[in-house]
C-alpha cells in the first residue's frame, strides 16, 4: 500500500506545480500563429506573472517586416491612465516631410479596472494583411525608484474576409533607374548592385487599399530579365546591370505589371555580404555588442554599416551605423527574444542582402 501511495507522489506534485500561475508576463489572447481578419475586434488578454506592480498595458501593432520604431508612445501624452483606443487603421505616426514612421502608437492602453484586467477590446487595423506582430508592453511601478517595462509578443496571421479586386505597384510607371554617365556613389538608389523594394498595394472589395509588398501577404514576383532586375528574398529587388525587364507581381489570382529601364555605371561590382554574427544567450543587465565585422566586400572596399532592431521590446541601440552596435541588456522575468538587421554597402552604392542576429536575454 505504501509503495501504491508514493508511486502517486510524482504525478501528484505534477499537477500541483502545473497550477501554480505562469511566471512571466506574457499574451495569453489572441494564440500564438491565430488566424484573424482585418479589422476585426478581439479580446486580448495578458497573464502578469510575477509583476502584479504593473500600472497599465500598452499594445501596440507592427508589420513582420518593420524595424522597431524610434517610439513607443501613448497618444494621450502618458502611461497613467486608464484605457485609450486609436483609430483602427492609425498605428503609427508618419513623418510629415519625409512619411517614414518615426512613433509607434498604441491600438489600446488598459488597466487593472478595464474587463479583463490589463486587457480589454483590441481592434486589428483595417489595412492589416499578412503576418503581424502583437507587442504587449507592461509598465511596472516600482515605487520611488520609478517603472520599468516588462514585454511579450506574439505573430498573427491576417487576412481580410474582402475578396481582392487589382493589385497595382505604387511608382513611376514605367520606372527609370539610373543616371547615364554619372558614377555611381553610396546614397543612390540606381547604382549597380543596389537593393529596394517595390511599394505593392491591393485593392480590396470592402474599399480598403492594404499593402501587399511582402511575401507574408501571399505575393510572388518575376523579373523577365534576371541580369538587369534580380528577385530576392523578402520582397527585395537588386540591380544587376543595364537594360530593360518587367517585373510582374502576382497576389491571389491578379496580376500587375511594371516595366523597368535600368542606366547605371556599368563598372563591374560584386556586392557585398553581410556578417551579423552568431545568436547568442545574455543576462539581464549585461552590454550586448553586435558584431558586423565579418561582414566583406569582394573587391576589398570600405562598407558602410546600417543595424536595426526588428523584434523585442525597444532597446537603445548605439552605434547603429558603425560595424558594432550594443545595447544594455534589459531586464526580464523569463527568456525573451530579441533580433537584430544588419545591411552592409560598399562605397559604389552596391548592397548586401540584410542578415538577422538573434539575441535571447533571461533573467
Amino acid at each position: 500500500m505504501r509503495v501504491g501511495r508514493l508511486g502517486l507522489l510524482p504525478s501528484a506534485l505534477c499537477l500541483v506545480f502545473a497550477a501554480q500561475p505562469a511566471y512571466a508576463f506574457k499574451i495569453v489572447a489572441p494564440a500564438e500563429q491565430a488566424v484573424l481578419k482585418s479589422g476585426q475586434t478581439v479580446t486580448v488578454k495578458v497573464d502578469l506573472g510575477n509583476d502584479p506592480g504593473v500600472v497599465n498595458v500598452r499594445y501596440y501593432w507592427y508589420t513582420e517586416q518593420s524595424d522597431t520604431l524610434v517610439e513607443q508612445e501613448d497618444v494621450a501624452g502618458g502611461t497613467g491612465g486608464g484605457k485609450n483606443k486609436i483609430a483602427d487603421e492609425k498605428y503609427w505616426q508618419r513623418d510629415s516631410a519625409a512619411g517614414g514612421a518615426i512613433v509607434a502608437i498604441p491600438s489600446l492602453v488598459a488597466t487593472a479596472q478595464d474587463s479583463p484586467p490589463f486587457g480589454g477590446s483590441l481592434r486589428i487595423p483595417a489595412e492589416a494583411i499578412g503576418t503581424m506582430r502583437l507587442l504587449a508592453v507592461g509598465e511596472v511601478s516600482r515605487g520611488r525608484l520609478g517603472t520599468r517595462t516588462q514585454f511579450d509578443e506574439i505573430l498573427v496571421q491576417v487576412q481580410p474576409e474582402a475578396e481582392l479586386t487589382s493589385i497595382d505597384f505604387e511608382t513611376d510607371k514605367p520606372l527609370l533607374l539610373g543616371r547615364a554617365g554619372q558614377a555611381a556613389t553610396y546614397g543612390q538608389v540606381d547604382s549597380l548592385g543596389k537593393i529596394f523594394d517595390l511599394p505593392v498595394v491591393g485593392l480590396f472589395a470592402d474599399g480598403v487599399t492594404r499593402p501587399i509588398t511582402h511575401p507574408s501577404t501571399g505575393t510572388t514576383y518575376q523579373s523577365s530579365n534576371s541580369k538587369v532586375i534580380k528577385v530576392l528574398p523578402e520582397g527585395l529587388f537588386q540591380i544587376v546591370g543595364n537594360g530593360t525587364t518587367t517585373i510582374t507581381v502576382t497576389n491571389h489570382g491578379k496580376q500587375a505589371a511594371l516595366d523597368v529601364k535600368v542606366e547605371v555605371n556599368d563598372e563591374p561590382n560584386e556586392p557585398p555580404i553581410a556578417n551579423a554574427g552568431p545568436n547568442r544567450t545574455v543576462k539581464a543587465g549585461t552590454k550586448v555588442e553586435l558584431n558586423g565585422l565579418n561582414s566583406r566586400d569582394p573587391e576589398g572596399e570600405a562598407l558602410y554599416y546600417a543595424w536595426s532592431q526588428v523584434r523585442g521590446g525597444k532597446v537603445a541601440l548605439l552605434d547603429l551605423n558603425m560595424p558594432k552596435a550594443s545595447f544594455l541588456a534589459p531586464q526580464v522575468s523569463e527568456k525573451r527574444l530579441y533580433r537584430f538587421k544588419l545591411r552592409v554597402t560598399d562605397k559604389s552604392g552596391a548592397d548586401s542582402v540584410p542578415v538577422y542576429v538573434d539575441v535571447i536575454i533571461e533573467p
